[in-house]
């Protein structure tokens, strides 16, 4: 039993062994360089939200501007003030945080309608 038990170890490591060498060095996973602008259009929405969050944190527009400019659109105000809007009639309410973020974003660019008027953040109080 004992000879059975180290058998089936060592049958196990070199088969770990094989398995781990085939996986990283003789058949590794192809990389992936697609660019942004090749993302599906939820996804690039979705970056463009993380653009927003950053745009919040950092206050840099000409940062979050060059970040958009990945996602390959002609201009980059004209997409953040329609994917606002559209994200306002579709989510609205429901993803309120979210709205705040591009709206915050699109006000940034020079883009501030009447649909995202609702959404706009309130003005901190002097002192906190």
């Amino acid at each position: 039993m004992r000879r059975f038990t180290l058998l089936m170890l060592i049958g196990t490591l070199i088969g770990l062994g094989i398995g781990l060498a085939l996986g990283w060095l003789v058949l590794p996973a192809p990389q992936s360089t697609s660019p942004i602008s090749q993302l599906a259009r939820r996804h690039q929405e979705e970056f463009a939200l993380m653009v927003a969050a950053a745009y919040q944190v950092d206050n840099d527009l000409s940062a979050a501007i060059e970040r958009l400019r990945l996602l390959g659109m002609a201009d980059p105000f004209i997409y953040m003030r329609d994917l606002t809007e559209r994200f306002i009639v579709q989510a609205g309410v429901t993803r309120e945080r979210e709205a705040r973020l591009l709206v915050q974003l699109a006000c940034a660019m020079g883009f501030c309608t009447e649909p995202m008027q609702p959404f706009l953040l309130p003005a901190s109080p002097a002192g906190s």
